[in-house]
């Protein structure tokens, strides 16, 4: 981490937003908005600086002079967390300049905060975006060792990154043992060797060709080349060879070990593909599983946590827990029958449940999650993609009706309303956060996000309820 100076960051990012004028790129457009708010949280805190809002400086990384961690209240809350967001939205954004202000801010944020999960979380993602695999290992472990639930899943990710590093090794290791002359131009410099490796390859000489494309990936590995672009390269030296032959067993062996490379670097190993021999729920077998049985659904609120009805909770013969819940058990009850969460994070995946229920948005990033963050043995249902968001794909509600994103809670009742076969339907707890959040001590570092319209859920609700109370709403 290089200490950064605040007021170093703030020109930066006031030049950047400069620089985003008039784009036609929608990343970059919301980037602008992020860095806007940034200046603004600067502009009206305690303490800003006028030189901070000067655009002079140009976005590169200055070596700072004796720079020393500031007191906690040297960032105010408002402004780190709209740095945070806009580091965010640049590692989104994926343009080397984008990836350049995310770890400038990363390191802005670290500088005043030291012990800033957010910070080191923002830094990690950020340097894996850039390549560079020593660096973003040793942020995820800082993280990690900051914080008491994983709820990000960092751990097998951080796995994921070792076994796709010892993969690349052997696989390199495995070219340079089959082409001995390939040693002779491992000292550079990888792009012009490259170069000219696919110079003889085109004018039909293969074996001059493979010599200078293997010591070129050898030469990337030696100066630390980015892994994002040597794993580009070794695809593309295995297209070649698949193209032309080769001996075949090698070749397997070969695209075997890169297979397995860029999949530990995407989404980590996974240790026992069947999840310890889970049984994939279908929507008709998750109405089965509920037909005739009285369901409380139970919010993470203050009115929850504050209250003393854990009693009255596990009375219910089915209860419903969504992400990050905490168990106070006069509070809020003991048992967990149903957990529902979104796919994004880890929250409680590893507590013993009969079911569990993942939505998401986008298929892919949905099957990434699962793939990621289920824990074997911690459950014994697991819902199919029949269930994977329900308001969208089963009510067929688009975002013309429903422009907000779906919460986990809204998703859940609108499914149990839908499938009508529960005689008794109760809300404990639902003041949408009114009384504010009840959640895991990690998460509560996490903003009741904007993306949802608690407004629109609530008066759904209430269309529906057949009676209310101060702590719990029945829907039947």
């Amino acid at each position: 981490m290089t200490p950064t100076e605040l007021d170093v960051c703030l020109r930066a990012c006031a030049v950047h937003s400069g620089k985003m004028v008039g784009s036609l790129d929608r990343k970059r457009v919301e980037l602008a908005e992020k860095l806007r708010l940034v200046l603004a949280a600067h502009a009206t805190g305690p303490g800003e600086s006028a030189q901070a809002a000067a655009a002079g400086t140009p976005l590169i990384r200055r070596a700072a002079k004796k720079v020393v961690a500031g007191p906690t209240g040297s960032l105010s809350g408002e402004l780190l967390d709209a740095l945070l967001a806009a580091g965010n939205k640049g590692l989104e954004c994926g343009y080397a300049d984008e990836l350049k202000l995310s770890l400038l801010i990363s390191d802005a944020v670290l500088t005043q905060r030291k012990n800033s999960r957010a910070g080191w979380r923002l830094r990690a993602r950020t340097l894996e975006a850039m390549g560079d695999e020593p660096a973003t290992i040793a942020a995820y472990e800082r993280y990690l060792a900051l914080t008491e639930e994983d709820g990000f899943g960092v751990a097998p990710r951080i796995a994921g990154l070792h076994s796709a590093g010892e993969q690349q090794d052997e696989l390199l290791t495995l070219l340079e043992r089959g082409c001995p002359q390939a040693s002779v131009y491992a000292d550079g410099p990888a792009t012009d060797i490259w170069a000219e490796g696919v110079a003889l390859h085109e004018a039909g000489d293969r074996a001059g060709a493979e010599a200078r494309l293997i010591g070129a990936l050898l030469a990337m590995r030696g100066d630390d080349s980015p892994v994002t672009d040597l794993q580009v390269s070794i695809g593309q030296y295995l297209d070649l060879r698949l193209a032309h032959g080769g001996p075949l067993e090698e070749t397997r062996q070969l695209a075997a070990l890169y297979g397995e490379m860029r999949r530990n670097r995407q989404r980590g190993p996974v240790p026992d593909p069947t999840f310890g021999d889970v049984q994939w729920l279908t929507l008709g077998e998750f109405r089965n599983q509920i037909a005739g049985k009285s369901i409380c659904l139970i919010a993470n609120s203050q009115s929850v946590g504050r209250g003393s009805m854990g009693p009255e909770i596990d009375a219910y013969d089915l209860v419903v827990r969504f992400n990050s819940y905490k168990i106070d058990a006069p509070a809020t009850g003991r048992r967990t029958d149903i957990h529902t969460s979104i796919h994004k994070h880890g929250f409680n995946w590893d507590q013993q449940v009969t079911t569990r229920l993942i939505f998401g948005g986008l298929s892919g990033d949905w099957k990434n999650s699962l793939r990621n963050r289920l824990v074997p043995g911690a459950q014994t249902y697991v819902n199919d993609e029949s269930l994977r968001w329900p308001l969208r794909n089963i009510g067929r509600v688009g975002n013309d009706t429903w422009p907000a994103i779906p919460t986990t809670g809204f998703n859940m009742l609108w499914l149990l309303d839908f499938l009508d076969a529960s005689p008794k339907l109760d809300l404990i707890g639902f003041d949408f956060y009114e009384s504010g959040a009840y959640r895991l001590k990690d998460a509560m570092k996490m903003p009741i996000t904007s993306v949802h319209e608690y407004t629109s859920e609530k008066a759904w609700v209430m269309e529906r309820a057949q009676s209310v109370t101060d702590t719990r709403i029945s829907l039947r």
